[in-house]
């Protein structure tokens, strides 16, 4: 997974689905899961 300051460039991927979890801002991609990553 990984950690940035910026998901836009995760969240541009095909199949990505952002996600709020317990405050945070996580990607999640089944497609490609290569694509995970968290905000902050």
């Amino acid at each position: 997974m990984k950690v940035r300051n910026s998901i836009a460039s995760l969240k541009a991927k095909p199949g990505s689905q952002v996600v709020r979890r317990r405050g945070r801002v996580f990607v999640i991609n089944k497609k490609d899961p290569r694509w995970k990553g968290r905000q902050g």
